[in-house]
């Protein structure tokens, strides 16, 4: 593909879902910051205060009135209330780069230029187009005879400084989160110079922070061909593979970047990651103690070699890991939630002291402190002061949400294209096409409803190799529904009664070819990717012979360990209480269709409670569904050594337990939005002990 078709394929997908995401700039807010900044450069910073002012008090959350207010208290010499403005605007924007640049000229008005280094370098992180901060950084480690760190900076700046204008016009309204006006510039820029690598580069993350992944890497494979040796289009080009979840291809690309200096460490942690995604944990471990020989106190290092030893099942170690991170770097927000997310770890009354000063802090990258709330409220959970830990899981809930873009009516119209398209005619007229491979095993459901404890059990067995949560069907539905997300919606699902047997065979096929990566030789392989129940028709009819186990909890039981969990990604439902609810009682409907028009015995529904409630029994009747022998370990599967990289992984490799049933009581006080929106499950519960009837 040329790099200029390259760019117009990309430029057509994103445009599109860009329109949906993001809205203009309003007039009135345009009109306000053009008479702020002329005032100010009238040398009028008292009317340009008032104005502020009353920008404001109309809306306390005006992002530009807080940091023109700033600006303008400074140059009154106003320092006290500059930095009280200052702290009012991180906490409302905690990665706002200008706000950190404004607080380096502070601290330097005051004398302060240790804290002005330090807000300057902050500024550059958050946005790397803030050149004054650069030149302002650079100035003063000249200043203090910093040589080798003033190098750094002046070769930063000079790069900088070769972009074009628009180029750098564009990255920073890409950092200030004003990405629809970012995407149209450096669009326009590349019609009139569609080679130009910075900007392809930049475009390509703009497609990436919009979930436009496939159209991201187009442009950076036509980047690579570009310029081959350009080191960041590399490293960008495997992140992007790694968010698309082409982990072989991930790796293969990070060990071409590896083998052109194996003694680089940014090399060495790079494929350390790929290495970790394509399940060769010990070559992992090895990579990260390379880069920790030569940065031995690299907090993110370390955290990530916590990550890989705890999905090893070497728990100890992993702490070990995660504490000398938050040794080196106490704001390491990973690092804390690294260790609540164990679910076994209990915090020290000092750790716990640390956390909640970490509460109170403003100057946290924004994941710092979602991460650093969900661990609060983990540790505040654990001392039983429940009030306290739900207020710190629904603030990292809602920093979450406020990115987020997921909305329960557009769930909703996916669930019901489901039932509106794949019908029994459907399913009646397309079966039978597919591959008949009989090696997967689906496990379905909603995250934190027993997944994890089915798939170690089916794990445990000598011919079934559990993998990960596999994307590759979320991949093959986002392929069938194509380009066209606005004129055409609903291509997927529609399309399945459109293929033909080749089709769907091919399909099939290209499932089992690509998840080749994770088997270990087995027969038979799990996929455990929750959301995957909104798929089944797709599933049914591309792999025929495939096994698809429903694992379903107490919806209250489920739900709150939702919310309460944070998810790397793919489940934005669990932001909000009422969201969900209304998803769980939205699958619980969708299971119920899926199970009228498949055909009968196709999907084995394991209620969670039944298996604390008789193990051997539903181990036999999961093994009997699979057409598995009994294997006694299977009911031993917590002494099973596997790599688990879900939140449960430290909970399945003790013995069966209860310690998480009728776990969100204590919260009952805060959960009516919740209840409310499960409301009356009962048309669906037809058993005797009133869980959901159950399908075999």
């Amino acid at each position: 593909m040329g790099q200029r078709h390259a760019f117009e394929t990309y430029n057509s997908a994103s445009s599109q879902k860009v329109m949906t995401l993001t809205t203009l700039t309003p007039a009135a807010h345009q009109d306000f910051a053009r008479k702020m900044q002329s005032l100010m450069q009238q040398g009028k910073f008292q009317e340009a205060s008032a104005l502020a002012d009353a920008a404001i008090n109309e809306n306390p959350q005006n992002r530009d009135a807080l940091y023109l207010r700033a600006v303008a208290a400074r140059y009154l010499k106003d320092y006290q209330g500059a930095d009280v403005w200052l702290q009012k605007l991180k906490d409302l924007a905690p990665e706002f780069g200008r706000a950190f640049q404004e607080e380096g000229h502070l601290k330097l008005a005051v004398g302060n230029n240790d804290a002005a280094i330090d807000a300057f370098r902050k500024a550059t992180r958050f946005n790397p187009a803030l050149i004054p901060s650069w030149k302002s950084l650079a100035s003063l480690l000249r200043q203090q005879g910093r040589k080798s760190e003033e190098t750094q900076v002046v070769a930063q700046l000079n790069h900088l400084s070769g972009f074009p204008k628009e180029v750098l016009v564009s990255l920073n309204l890409l950092h200030e989160g004003q990405i629809l006006q970012a995407e149209e510039r450096i669009r326009a820029f590349l019609r009139k110079h569609p080679l130009h690598v910075e900007a392809m580069r930049l475009l390509a993350d703009i497609g990436s922070r919009l979930g436009v992944h496939d159209d991201a890497e187009t442009v950076l494979a036509a980047a690579l061909d570009v310029e081959p040796d350009n080191i960041s289009v590399r490293i960008d080009y495997i992140q992007v593979l790694r968010k698309r979840q082409r982990y072989a291809a991930a790796l293969e690309q990070a060990e071409l970047l590896y083998s052109r200096d194996p003694e680089n460490p940014t090399f060495q942690s790079v494929l350390a990651i790929e290495c970790m995604q394509a399940g060769q944990y010990e070559r992992a471990l090895e990579l990260f103690d390379r880069v920790l020989s030569v940065l031995p106190d690299d907090a993110a290092t370390l955290t990530s070699k916590g990550h890989a030893l705890k999905t090893c099942g070497r728990s100890e170690e992993a702490v070990s890991s995660y504490k000398m991170a938050l040794a080196s770097d106490p704001t390491h927000g990973d690092a804390w939630y690294a260790l609540a997310n164990l679910k076994t770890y209990g915090f020290s009354e000092h750790e716990l002291i640390q956390l909640k000063a970490l509460a109170d802090r403003n100057d946290l990258t924004f994941m710092s402190r979602v991460h650093s709330a969900f661990a609060l409220g983990k540790a505040m959970e654990d001392t039983k002061n429940f009030p306290d830990a739900f207020r710190a899981y629904a603030r990292g809930n809602a920093l979450k949400k406020s990115q987020s873009r997921y909305s329960t009516e557009q769930m909703l119209e996916e669930f019901e294209a489901q039932k509106r398209y794949v019908t029994r005619e459907v399913i009646d007229d397309q079966s039978g096409k597919g591959c008949p491979a009989a090696d997967p095993i689906f496990i379905v459901g909603l995250p934190r409803a027993g997944s994890t404890l089915v798939e170690q059990i089916l794990a445990s067995h000598s011919q079934v190799d559990g993998t990960l949560e596999l994307p590759n069907i979320l991949s093959l539905a986002h392929r069938l529904r194509g380009r066209n997300l606005i004129t055409d919606r609903d291509r997927y699902p529609r399309v399945l009664s459109e293929l033909s047997a080749d089709e769907f065979k091919s399909l099939g096929e290209d499932y089992i070819r690509d998840t080749q990566i994770h088997r270990s030789g087995a027969q038979y392989f799990t996929d455990k990717m929750p959301n995957n129940f909104r798929h089944l028709g797709l599933i049914h009819l591309i792999l025929p012979n495939a096994r698809i186990i429903d694992a379903r909890r107490d919806p209250m039981d489920c739900c709150w360990s939702g919310f309460k969990q944070l998810f790397a990604e793919g489940q934005e439902f669990t932001y909000d209480l009422a969201d969900i609810g209304a998803y769980y009682r939205s699958y619980v409907d969708l299971m119920s269709y899926w199970e009228s028009v498949l055909p009968e015995r196709r999907i084995l529904r394991v209620q969670h409670e039944d298996v604390l409630d008789d193990l051997e029994g539903q181990v036999k009747r999961i093994l009997d569904y699979c057409q598995l022998p009994f294997e006694e370990a299977c009911l031993t599967f917590h002494k099973t050594e596997r790599a688990v990289r879900t939140a449960s992984s430290e909970q399945v490799r003790k013995p069966l337990n209860r310690s998480g049933q009728g776990a969100w009581q204590p919260f009952e006080a805060f959960l009516a939005p919740l209840r409310k929106s499960i409301g009356d499950l009962s048309p669906h519960y037809t058993s005797s002990t009133g869980r959901v009837g159950e399908t075999a």
